[in-house]
C-alpha cells in the first residue's frame, strides 16, 4: 500500500528496511464499470498520487515507477511538521461527517509500522496466517535416468556452509571459489546448477586463473549488485512433476514494504519476472502485513532457502495448485491496530467502540487517496476530464510547498524558469518518476502533442487521477447527503438490486436502512438520487465545467463509466483493550513471526504512564481502516494533523 499515507509520520530510531530493489511496471487494468468495488491503489509514485493502504485492492493495479516522492529525511520532527503543514486536511477532500454521538480524543496511529498490521481475508473467508515454515513432502516422479551425482551430492559440506555464509552477506568476501580443474564437463554444469538452486540470489562463472579452472559463485541480487541483475532473463528450466501444480501458494509476511516492492524482491532473488507471481489484494507499506501469493514453477525449498537471507520477509505455508490467484479474490481483510497516547476516558472508548461494532462508519474514501503535497491528485484528474492539457502539465510540473526530494525541487525550478523538457529532466537522477515519464513525452513529442507525451505515464497511474476527482465528488456528496437526511434510507436514495441500482419511493424507504444506501462516482453508466442532493451532481459538475450527460471523454481511457458505493460499512470482528505502557519503543502486537519463533507476548504494564488502545476489525474489499479508526477518534486523519501530533509527543 513510500509512504505518504495518512496518518504515517518518519520517526526517529524507527524500524530498518532492507533488500532494496527494482520496481517493474506491470499491467492489470480494467476499464468495467463496477458496482460497491472500485479501482484502488498502490506503488510508488513521485508525484503526490494516492497510496494503497493494504485494505483490500481488487481492481486496478498500478504501474511501479520508482518512489521518488518519498520524504527526504528531517533532521527534526519539527522540521518535517513545518514541510507538511501545506499537505490536505479531511475538510479539503470532503470528509467532513461522523455518525458517532460519543466525544472524541486523540491518538497517534503508526507511530510504528508495527502498530498497523493487516491480514488478508481469503475467498474462503478464512484470516491468512503464517504459521508454518515446513516445505511440504511429495513423491518425486523419477526420472529414466539419475545422474551419477544430484545436486546436493556434487558440493560438499564445508562448500555448501561457505555458499550459505556468502549467501547471507556472512563471509569477508564478495565471492566463493571452487577449484574444477579435475572436474569434467557435466559435474561442472551440475556444481553450477547447485550453486544457483540450493542457494537463491547467488549467480556463478567459471574463470581460469594460472592455468587452472575455477567456478566463482557471487550475488547477483542483494545490495549494490542488486540493481545490476537483469530481469530479462527468461526462468531457468527445471524438470517440474506433472502430479504437481504448476503453482506453489505461499503465505507473505512482510514489515515496512508494500506489496509490489516485495515481489519485486523476490522475484531478483529468484531470477524470475514478476509476472510470475500472482495476488489477491496490494497491501500496505508502513505495515505489518500478511498475504497469499502465488508463483509459477518455483518450488516451495526454494522460496524456503529466501527465509535465510531476506530481512523483514517470511516465507511459509507452502502448497501446489494447478491455478493462480487473481485480484479481487479476496473477502478482505483483518486489522490489528494500535493507536498510541489515547487521551480519551474508559467511557469514551466504550462508547467508540461499541458505536464502531454496532453502527460502522461513513465509508469516505481516505487521506491517501488523494495525494499528501499541495498539489491534490483530483485537481489534475479534474484537468484532465476538463481537457485543460496545460493546466495538467502545470499542476504536475510547478513548484510547490512541502516535503520532496531535493532534486525533484530543483527539476520544478528548473521547469519554471525554463519551460525545457530536456533541461528539467537532467536534474533528475532518476527517470521513472512521474516526473520524468512526462517530462520524457514533452521532449520526444513537443508541448503541442501534451495528450500523447502525457500518456508516457504508464496507463493506470494516469487513471488514478480521474479516479481521484471520482473520489473527491463521492465524499463531498455523501456528506451533504447525512448532512441533509441523517441515518435513514429517504424517497430518491438508491440501493442495488441484484447489481442494478434502484430508486427507492416513499413507502419502500421505510422498509429501507442507511445500510443499503448507495451513492453514484459519477459517469456515463450510472443513475443519480433524485432528491435534491443526487442534484448536486449536476451542480458540482457543471461548476467544474464538466457535464453530467456527457462524461465520455475524447481520449477513451479518461472517459468514466461511474460505480455504486455504499454509504456506510459496518465491521465485523471488532475487539479492544486499553494497553498501558513506559516504552514507546516497544511493540505492542504479537506478530506471527514472533508465534513461530515462541517469543512471549508483549507484557504490559497496568500502571504504565502511557495509555494506547488496541483494536482488533475486519473489513470489506475497497473500504478505508483510516475511516474506521477516524470515527473512533473523531479527529483529522491527515498526515498534517497526524504529523504535528507526533511531532509533539516525541517532543
Amino acid at each position: 500500500m513510500a509512504d505518504a499515507e495518512p496518518m504515517q509520520v518518519p520517526v526517529p530510531g524507527g524500524e530498518k528496511r532492507a533488500c532494496p530493489a527494482l520496481e517493474e511496471e506491470v499491467d492489470h487494468s480494467s476499464k468495467r464499470p463496477r458496482v460497491q468495488k472500485d479501482e484502488k491503489n498502490g506503488g510508488g509514485l513521485s508525484h503526490n498520487l494516492p497510496q494503497d493502504e493494504g485494505e483490500g485492492s481488487e481492481a486496478e493495479e498500478p504501474e511501479l515507477l520508482e518512489e521518488d516522492g518519498e520524504v527526504e529525511a528531517v533532521g527534526s520532527g519539527e522540521a518535517f511538521a513545518e514541510m507538511m503543514k501545506h499537505g490536505l486536511t479531511e475538510l479539503d477532500v470532503g470528509i467532513l461527517k461522523f455518525v458517532s454521538e460519543h466525544k472524541g480524543f486523540s491518538g497517534i496511529l503508526k507511530e510504528r509500522y508495527s502498530d498497523f498490521v493487516v491480514h488478508e481475508i481469503n475467498k474462503e473467508g478464512k484470516i491468512v496466517r503464517l504459521d508454518d515454515l515446513s516445505v511440504p513432502e511429495e513423491v518425486e516422479e523419477v526420472p529414466a535416468e539419475q545422474p551419477d551425482q544430484t545436486e546436493s551430492q556434487v558440493l560438499t559440506e564445508e562448500q555448501k556452509q561457505e555458499m550459505e555464509r556468502l549467501q547471507q552477506f556472512k563471509n569477508k568476501e564478495d565471492s566463493v571459489s571452487i577449484e574444477v580443474a579435475d572436474y569434467t564437463k557435466e559435474k561442472r554444469t551440475l556444481v553450477h546448477k547447485a550453486i544457483k538452486t540450493l542457494f537463491p540470489g547467488l549467480e556463478t562463472k567459471t574463470e581460469e586463473r594460472e592455468g587452472k579452472k575455477f567456478i566463482v559463485a557471487y550475488h547477483a541480487a542483494g545490495k549494490k549488485a542488486l540493481a545490476e541483475v537483469k530481469t530479462a532473463a527468461a526462468p531457468r528450466k527445471h524438470s517440474w512433476p506433472k502430479s504437481r501444480g504448476a503453482f506453489c501458494h505461499f503465505v507473505l509476511y512482510k514489515e515496512n514494504k508494500d506489496t509490489m516492492e516485495a515481489i519485486n524482491v523476490l522475484s531478483k532473488f529468484l531470477r524470475v519476472r514478476p509476472n510470475a507471481f500472482s495476488y489477491m489484494g496490494t497491501k500496505d507499506k508502513r505495515a505489518i502485513t500478511v498475504q497469499e501469493i502465488a508463483v509459477l514453477k518455483i518450488t516451495a525449498e526454494r522460496l524456503s532457502h529466501l527465509n535465510k537471507c531476506l530481512v523483514n520477509f517470511k516465507l511459509g505455508n507452502f502448497c501446489y495448485k494447478k491455478h493462480p490467484l487473481k485480484l479481487g479474490e479476496l473477502q478482505g481483510n483483518h486489522f490489528t491496530v494500535v493507536i498510541r497516547n489515547i487521551t480519551g476516558t474508559a467511557e469514551q472508548i466504550q462508547q467508540a467502540m461499541t458505536s464502531l461494532r454496532d453502527t460502522g462508519f461513513i465509508n469516505y474514501y481516505g487521506m491517501q487517496r488523494f495525494g499528501t503535497t499541495a498539489v491534490p491528485t483530483y485537481q489534475v484528474g479534474k484537468a484532465i476530464l476538463q481537457d485543460n492539457w496545460n493546466e495538467v502539465i502545470d499542476l504536475i510540473l510547478k513548484p510547490r510547498p512541502g516535503a520532496e526530494k531535493g532534486y525533484l525541487v530543483k527539476c520544478r525550478e528548473e521547469w519554471a524558469q525554463s519551460q525545457d523538457p530536456e533541461a528539467a529532466l537532467k536534474k533528475l537522477p532518476v527517470k521513472r518518476c512521474v516526473e520524468g515519464q512526462l517530462l520524457r513525452g514533452l521532449s520526444m513529442y513537443g508541448k503541442k502533442n501534451i495528450v500523447t507525451a502525457f500518456a508516457m505515464i504508464p496507463r493506470n497511474n494516469r487513471l488514478m487521477y480521474i479516479h481521484s476527482y471520482q473520489s473527491f465528488m463521492w465524499n463531498t456528496m455523501v456528506s451533504r447527503r447525512i448532512e441533509a437526511f441523517g441515518l435513514k434510507a429517504v424517497e430518491g436514495d438508491l440501493v442495488l438490486r441484484g447489481g442494478t441500482a434502484y430508486i427507492l419511493s416513499a413507502a419502500e424507504a421505510e422498509t429501507h436502512s442507511i445500510q443499503d444506501v448507495v451513492m453514484p462516482l459519477p459517469g456515463f453508466d450510472v443513475i443519480y438520487p433524485t432528491h435534491h442532493v443526487g442534484k448536486g451532481y449536476r451542480e458540482m459538475l457543471s461548476a467544474d465545467n464538466l457535464d453530467i450527460d456527457n462524461m465520455r471523454h475524447r481520449v477513451k481511457d479518461y472517459s468514466l463509466a461511474g460505480a455504486y458505493r455504499r454509504i456506510l460499512i459496518k465491521p465485523s470482528d471488532v475487539s479492544w483493550e486499553v494497553i498501558n505502557y513506559d516504552d514507546h519503543r516497544v511493540s505492542l502486537v504479537h506478530t506471527d513471526v514472533e508465534k513461530l519463533e515462541n517469543q512471549p507476548a508483549p507484557v504490559f504494564n497496568k500502571e504504565g504512564k502511557y495509555r494506547a488502545l488496541g483494536m482488533e476489525f475486519s473489513l470489506p474489499p475497497s473500504t478505508y481502516a483510516t475511516m474506521a479508526i477516524r470515527e473512533v477518534l473523531k479527529m483529522d486523519t491527515s498526515i498534517k494533523n497526524q504529523t504535528q501530533l507526533n511531532t509533539s509527543w516525541l517532543n
